[in-house]
């Protein structure tokens, strides 16, 4: 079977209440299919009216009533606030997999006005369809739009990749503040190790992050190349070359006397230890980007520097008032075996290096790292162009 493209768009009201990352986790885990792209947008006027359009009749009375109710709520819903002309923020992630529309559709679940909430799908969980005794709808709540069937769903993907650079990536001035707020934004890098194999973790963990508060204003699934590793990664190296030498010294002690048999004084130690910390820092530099980028520096031939990785990870930019210390204190400090109950790293991660997630320390680096990682690129027009074409 030919590997399909699903998308599924997580509604503004859904973004507003937090449960974007309950939701991934359970379209990934559920469905088996992996995430290949994520973009946040804000949708224009014609890109709703495009959309809405696409929105086709249902082949019975009640599906067609369906219809009418989604082509209806995406167009109050989904354009700019007509009274303050803001825009509203929607995000659309992709899936690619065999019989990729299919399984993504029946995690995603259908509205009827028949079924009751089970709890066996997303939209029995986070949706809402409500009529009074008359048969009049009192109440709609999608929580998420997914394609029917492959015919709709490549419709829509190429709608919402002709839009993907005019109406998407670092949103502006979408979320409204109070007077004398000073909004931050922050960078958090769901790390590697949580791709090995479709699950719900990278969800989960946007489902931690939404304790504190912000909002998501840039998504983008993103595969790093060495460059950008070494790059992103290069203010630790001097750290790691020099100032771990105590903790070098001590473990070529204890190494020195289980081979020897003799003891080695301190002081002797750390004058080892110096000698060695330059070269430990160097192995320890090269096995973080090979961790995040699937290749050291030592590893990449000539020209290939810049290629993207091997490995992925899903890059975020959270928007708010005091949004870097928030983020990181839900993330927990470097070391996930020091990490308080109910943070990200005490949950998810394993050790100082595969520790679950990264989030920048200070509102400057936040911006050097969001130039890093570039998180504006559009790789999602990419990938619907490779399987729908353009």
């Amino acid at each position: 079977m030919a590997e399909e493209l699903a998308y599924v768009i997580i509604t503004p009201y859904t973004l507003s209440k937090s449960r974007t990352g309950g939701m991934i986790a359970r379209l990934v885990a559920r469905s088996g299919i992996d995430m290949v792209a994520a973009r946040m947008f804000a949708p224009s006027r014609p890109l709703v009216e495009e959309y809405a359009d696409a929105i086709l009749p249902g082949r019975t009375p009640p599906e067609n009533r369906v219809q009418d109710l989604l082509r209806s709520y995406v167009r109050q819903n989904f354009a700019p606030d007509p009274k303050t002309g803001r825009p509203r923020r929607v995000m659309v992630l992709l899936f690619q997999g065999e019989d990729a529309v299919r399984r993504i559709r029946s995690v995603v679940g259908n509205i009827s006005f028949e079924r009751r909430n089970s709890g066996e799908t997303i939209r029995d969980t986070y949706g809402d369809l409500i009529v009074d005794e008359s048969g009049q709808v009192r109440y709609f709540e999608p929580a998420l739009l997914a394609a029917p069937n492959l015919q709709e769903a490549r419709i829509k993907c190429k709608i919402w990749a002709k839009y993907s650079d005019t109406d998407a990536g670092l949103l502006e001035n979408v979320i409204a503040y109070q007077p004398g707020e000073k909004p931050q934004r922050t960078l958090v890098l769901i790390k590697p190790d949580n791709f090995r194999f479709p699950s719900g973790r990278p969800g989960n963990m946007i489902d931690f992050f939404s304790r504190a508060g912000l909002y998501i204003v840039a998504i983008k699934l993103h595969r790093m190349s060495t460059a950008q590793a070494v790059e992103f990664y290069g203010p630790v190296k001097e750290t790691l070359r020099t100032k771990l030498y105590e903790m070098v010294g001590a473990r070529a002690k204890g190494a020195l006397e289980k081979e020897f048999a003799f003891k080695v004084p301190d002081d002797e130690a750390n004058q080892i230890g110096k000698v060695l910390c330059p070269l430990f820092g160097e192995y320890q530099f090269e096995n973080i980007i090979r961790f995040m980028s699937g290749r050291a520096p030592s590893e990449c031939a000539p020209g290939t520097l810049n290629q993207p990785g091997t490995e992925r990870c899903i890059a975020i930019v959270y928007e708010g008032v005091d949004a870097v210390r928030k983020i990181r204190s839900v993330l927990g400090p470097t070391d996930p075996s020091k990490a308080p109950p109910g943070s990200i790293r005490r949950e998810f991660g394993q050790s100082i290096m595969v520790n679950a997630a990264h989030a920048s320390d200070s509102a400057e680096n936040a911006k050097r790292e969001i130039r890093i990682v570039n998180v504006a690129e559009n790789n999602f027009r990419k990938v619907v162009e490779e399987i729908y074409g353009k």
